[in-house]
């Protein structure tokens, strides 16, 4: 046991005296040291049963044999963090969740891990984590939020930005924004869409890193409990039979999570923390893998924001397996890869149902022959950008129009609201990249607004920043090369004709290719935005939108 580091022999008497003043017994440290990684706290609404759900994990891990040990990670709402300097440090707590969590795993010698996230940075930070560490290790989220109702309706948090530019337009009141204000969100658990949180956790599921229902049992289900009551005792079996994440999380398995990533239509970032998961098991993840994939998946969900259904009811249809089963009757899938219900994906899945066909399409009757996301090139985005594709209305999905140009978040919704943005034209928003924001923020807040305003169907959105899973319509993130490092997206300039052609994957500015040149060689790199303390250092390491935003050491000179 690798805990014998710190529990066994005469050298340990020193660590022991520790653990005894942890009030543990001799009993207890005779047993295996399982880390329980709790994302607990009271300020966002995904964790805040994390702590039920943790004492369940406890007690399952003690009936299993093992010794419980729980210890904390960070996690954002992104939702309170939206619109404003704290979304700058959303996408960055996933690096500190994942070197956060390594050293205290390593630092403590635990032989194995429950990972307990739930919100939208910190389970890829706890399954990057998981394949540093490579101890056993199961996940259990805390669950999707249930929907909330509105004049009959169910409701989401999308619902809810997209009433605030509806006020703003004038076609709903104030007391019918309070209304939605109050109602939308109406339990604990993450937001209840297939948003960014929820994707993630479907994802794992798919990985094979956490048990059936992980994605989708509601967070006040009691079925939650028990989950993460096996959840703990399966750890223990893990160990005993030394299944690891590195045996899990292989590239088959990435491959299966990307595929069904298109069969659920899950958010864009999900195109940032699978290459970055790909890397830490050191698989060279290239975004346009999305497209060979996407050829050939259905898409076979419309879950909110991209239709009128929500994570409850894609648990009540059958679940993330139920899906997968789908995809598998065409052989999409990978079924020999290890999990951690210790089978295979295919002898998982082999009973699954699916118990809606309007929820979950049958592989015979998809919403599209191709799945929920694509990946758009051309001389805009020469290493690539990323669009929801499903969430893209029919007349958008072909467009041209001209550039409305912004180098902040912040202008360019003063300007939606101040109705300076016209049917036609493709708001451009820069400087808001991995490096330039820094932190590579959400755009809910625009995106939301063109919705809430009805430009939805006549209005683009391209961006170096990033999009909430909550986002729908023509929005295309991700361009890289981002502005900061110089990109093409650095050189657009008021009135510039922008064609998106997402059929064909492409993102092309109708500007020669010698202007380009010429505003290339006028461009001067802009002064950091933020200088001090982790934004400045996390601006200094890190990658590309197109590479996951992964973070490396900058080379010596």
């Amino acid at each position: 046991m690798r805990s014998d580091t710190v529990t066994k022999g005469k050298q340990q008497a020193p660590h022991r005296s520790l653990f005894h003043a942890l009030g543990l017994t001799e009993e207890e440290m005779q047993r295996p040291l399982v880390g329980i990684v709790s994302s607990y706290n009271e300020i966002v609404p995904g964790h805040m049963n994390l702590d039920k759900i943790v004492n369940a994990v406890k007690q399952g891990v003690a009936m299993a044999g093992g010794t419980p040990i729980v210890f904390p990670a960070i996690a954002v709402c992104d939702g309170i963090a939206m619109g404003h300097i704290g979304m700058k440090y959303s996408l960055v707590t996933r690096d500190l969740i994942a070197d956060s969590t390594e050293a205290m795993a390593m630092a403590h010698q635990f032989d194995a891990l429950v990972m307990v996230p739930n919100c939208d940075k910190n389970v890829p930070g706890l399954l990057m984590a998981a394949a540093r560490i490579n101890v056993p290790t199961v996940f259990v989220s805390g669950g999707p939020m249930l929907a909330g109702h509105v004049k009959g309706q169910k409701r989401s948090l999308s619902s809810m930005f997209e009433a605030v530019g509806a006020n703003a337009a004038g076609t709903i009141t104030d007391e019918e924004l309070c209304e939605f204000e109050n109602k939308v969100c109406p339990t604990c658990g993450s937001c209840s869409g297939m948003y960014t949180a929820n994707s993630m956790n479907c994802l794992t599921e798919v990985l094979g890193m956490g048990l059936r229902g992980n994605g989708t049992i509601p967070a006040v289900y009691s079925e939650r409990i028990r989950l993460a009551k096996h959840a703990g005792m399966k750890v223990m079996e893990m160990l005993e039979r030394d299944i690891r994440p590195r045996d899990i999380m292989t590239k088959e398995a990435i491959l299966n999570a990307l595929t069904v990533d298109m069969a659920l239509g899950c958010s864009t970032n999900s195109m940032l923390h699978l290459p970055a998961i790909a890397h830490e098991i050191g698989m060279d993840f290239e975004i346009d893998f999305a497209n060979g994939i996407s050829e050939k998946t259905p898409n076979l969900c419309h879950l909110a924001p991209a239709g009128p259904t929500y994570m409850e009811d894609l648990n009540e249809a059958g679940g993330v397996y139920a899906v997968m089963n789908e995809l598998n009757k065409k052989g999409l899938l990978h079924t020999e890869c290890m999990t951690a219900t210790g089978k295979t994906v295919g002898e998982n899945i082999k009973d699954a149902v699916n118990k809606n066909p309007e929820v979950i399409r049958p592989i015979d009757n998809p919403y599209t022959p191709t799945g929920g996301l694509a990946v758009l090139k051309g001389n805009l985005a020469p290493d690539g950008s990323v669009v929801k594709r499903s969430a893209v209305v029919d007349e958008m999905l072909v467009h041209e129009g001209p550039a409305r140009v912004f180098d902040c978040e912040e202008d360019a919704i003063a300007a939606i609201k101040g109705g300076k943005i016209v049917e036609g034209d493709v708001v451009v928003i820069r400087y808001e990249g991995p490096k330039g924001g820094p932190g590579m923020r959400e755009m809910l807040n625009p995106t939301s607004a063109i919705a809430g305003m009805g430009l939805g169907s006549s209005v683009a959105l391209i961006t170096d920043g990033r999009f909430s899973g909550a986002s729908r319509g023509a929005s295309i993130g991700h361009v890289s090369p981002e502005a900061a490092v110089g990109g093409p997206i650095a050189l657009v300039e008021e009135g510039d004709i922008i064609k998106i052609d997402i059929p064909n994957l492409k993102l092309e500015l109708d500007v020669s290719e010698e202007e380009l040149s010429k505003r290339k060689e006028a461009w001067t790199p802009r002064e950091p935005k933020v200088t001090t303390g982790y934004l400045a250092r996390y601006a200094s390491m890190v990658t590309s939108g197109n590479r996951g935003a992964i973070l490396e050491v900058p080379k010596q000179v």
